[in-house]
């Protein structure tokens, strides 16, 4: 397959370009928005406070997306609630689910551009099969880390959300959903009781739920209210049926689990920004992001990795030896001693070995690229 070659452009237009993007912005003529989806090189930003300036609209009825209904007819004014298709200015960092931005208009087009983009107080971030590291979501308060009875829970990647949650400053909420199936899944049920252990000393909370019985869905509602929340899992968790229960003018589309696999099929395609009200994000919502499997965590470094351990994380320094490995057979081991003790779980440090492995490969990879 033949590479596509970027244009080279000539002295004269990277000059223009590059005053166009540093030419000073009116921002009494700018809406202020919220990233509530990409498509493609276009995000679509739901407009939450006017400009000051209003843009004039030329007499030919123009489009807009509506929240309510993306095929509909576009109005010919700007309204809280519209969601515009926008570009960014190239000199913006890439923009996630959650950003809150300042947008300008083209009234004629009847699209957006995204001019400024307001400071984050948190970002979720993960790295991509090239090696990149992009955003997940913007603003979250809380990670909603979703698993089932059914697929068979993966506690490697719930540790790694436990991980995720850490790192960015996001509060952790684990969610057994499905809670209706547990008697088939004794296993499952032991996976609760140890995270649920974990929940009560470090601070955190751990709830079952079932969008079949409706079972504590109230109290999921409670927890995540006024609060952008990102709900994340494997595939076939039923993240999109909970979604569903808690929003229902969400309509996410739901799938069943594989029979032959015995795991989840992807429903989520993107992150969306879901708000709990339709009309004024500044009440919170709930960003969907794509069920997957893996969560690559060589973006990070190995001390961010110790820290997403809260039990480890306090033995940390009692090894017998400053260069502790803390594989199963390391003499004086800390981690090991306490699990033998039953203070810990061996699967979690086997989880912390494996994702420090993982961040030295990633490490090396990173520096042979460079």
């Amino acid at each position: 397959m033949s590479l596509i070659r970027r244009r080279k452009l000539t002295k004269n237009q990277a000059r223009q370009i590059q005053k166009n993007q540093d030419a000073p912005i009116d921002e009494s003529s700018l809406a202020t928005g919220v990233v509530v989806s990409h498509f493609g090189k276009q995000l679509a930003v739901q407009i939450t406070k006017l400009p000051e300036q209003m843009p004039a609209f030329p007499k030919t009825n123009i489009k807009i997306f509506k929240n309510t209904d993306e095929n509909a007819d576009k109005p010919t004014s700007i309204c809280i609630g519209d969601v515009w298709r926008c570009h960014a200015r190239t000199n913006l960092p890439m923009l996630a689910a959650g950003d809150v931005v300042k947008i300008s208009f083209d009234t004629t087009a009847g699209t957006g551009r995204i001019e400024m983009l307001e400071p984050r107080h948190t970002l979720i971030t993960r790295p991509d099969r090239y090696h990149k590291v992009k955003p997940v979501a913007a603003n979250a308060d809380v990670l909603v880390i979703v698993f089932a009875p059914l697929p068979k829970p993966a506690v490697n990647l719930i540790d790694r959300y436990l991980l995720v949650a850490r790192t960015f400053g996001v509060e952790p909420l684990l969610v057994l959903n499905k809670a209706d199936l547990l008697a088939e899944a004794p296993e499952c049920q032991v996976i609760y009781d140890e995270y649920e252990q974990l929940a009560k000393k470090y601070d955190f909370d751990i709830i079952q739920t079932s969008s079949i019985d409706g079972r504590n869905l109230t109290e999921l509602k409670t927890r995540i209210d006024g609060k952008i929340a990102i709900f994340a899992g494997q595939s076939g968790v039923g993240k999109s049926s909970l979604i569903n229960q808690l929003l229902p003018y969400a309509k996410q589309s739901t799938n069943v689990i594989s029979e032959g696999s015995g795991l989840g099929q992807h429903t989520t395609t993107t992150s969306r920004l879901l708000a709990y009200d339709s009309t004024n994000l500044n009440k919170g919502g709930i960003i969907d992001t794509p069920g997957i499997r893996e969560y690559g965590v060589w973006h990070l470094s190995a001390d961010d990795v110790l820290a997403g351990f809260d039990e480890l994380m306090a033995l940390n320094g009692e090894c017998q030896f400053r260069d502790c490995n803390h594989h199963e057979n390391a003499k004086g081991c800390a981690f090991w001693q306490a699990a033998k003790a039953g203070q810990v779980l061996p699967r979690r440090i086997e989880s912390l070995i494996e994702m420090t492995k993982e961040v030295k490969i990633g490490t090396s990879v990173k520096l042979s690229t460079k």
